[in-house]
């Protein structure tokens, strides 16, 4: 895909996009032990618009892996609410769940998470076996994801003849495949040298520019320079917002 018409396929998808891509009112999640409540995260107040690059911050323990899977829609809150889209993940069912984060998100994982037995263009079709968008021509668009990572001459190996960066640049592709209007990005660095995880860094920075919204977990502050702005959780509760 050339570059300029990814950015004009983004700028369209965004006209039908709302303000607010993503919001959390009074945000709570507890865990039970036995007979124990386990409180993980307390009134956690968030709201993601349109075109910005977040990143969350915290220790290990901080909640942070918890808030990543109730914005990714798989977890749902013990109180308050998570807004996806505009809709409240509390109040639809689990296919209709399962249908919003399939097209609304993006993931990209710290391990990469691909199927050692496929290929990288298998791979990035993997999320439209579930879901896909009936206005795009998905195996086209899988190739010219993989060109628009430099992968055109990587397109039929599998994870295991990959380096980390292709691997990630992989991933990165299958969480573009369909069209989504949120990017979420947990710990993308994280199994990267110092050089690739610069050069991913860059390309989410590309991304943002090019009107990709992207919230990211990360616990290296050399990563979260490239946001908009940090949100630091601890304890369960966010220090800033």
């Amino acid at each position: 895909m050339e570059e300029q018409a990814f950015i004009n396929q983004t700028k369209q998808k965004m006209k039908g996009i709302p303000d607010k891509v993503m919001e959390t009112i009074g945000l709570k999640k507890s865990y039970y032990l036995s007979d124990t409540e386990v409180p993980i995260l307390h009134d956690i107040n968030i709201t993601v618009k349109k075109g910005e690059f977040i990143a969350i911050m915290g220790p290990s323990g901080s909640g942070k892996s918890t808030l990543m899977n109730l914005l990714g829609c798989l977890d749902r809150p013990s109180e308050g609410q998570v807004l996806v889209m505009g809709k409240d993940i509390n109040s639809i069912s689990e296919t209709e769940l399962a249908k919003l984060r399939g097209l609304e998100i993006g993931f990209v994982f710290q391990n990469f998470n691909l199927v050692s037995r496929l290929t990288a263009l298998q791979n990035v079709l993997l999320p439209t076996h579930a879901n896909r968008r009936t206005d795009i021509d998905v195996n086209e668009r899988a190739k010219q994801l993989l060109g628009l990572m430099g992968l055109d001459d990587r397109m039929e190996h599998k994870p295991t003849e990959l380096s980390g960066g292709q691997s990630q640049r992989v991933a990165i592709a299958r969480a573009l495949i369909n069209e989504p209007a949120i990017i979420l990005a947990d710990e993308p660095t994280g199994n990267l040298d110092s050089k690739t995880s610069v050069e991913i860094m860059e390309l989410f920075s590309g991304l943002h520019k090019n009107g990709s919204t992207i919230i990211m977990i990360t616990h290296d502050p050399e990563t979260s320079a490239y946001a908009d702005r940090t949100i630091h959780v601890k304890d369960g509760y966010i220090e800033n917002n």
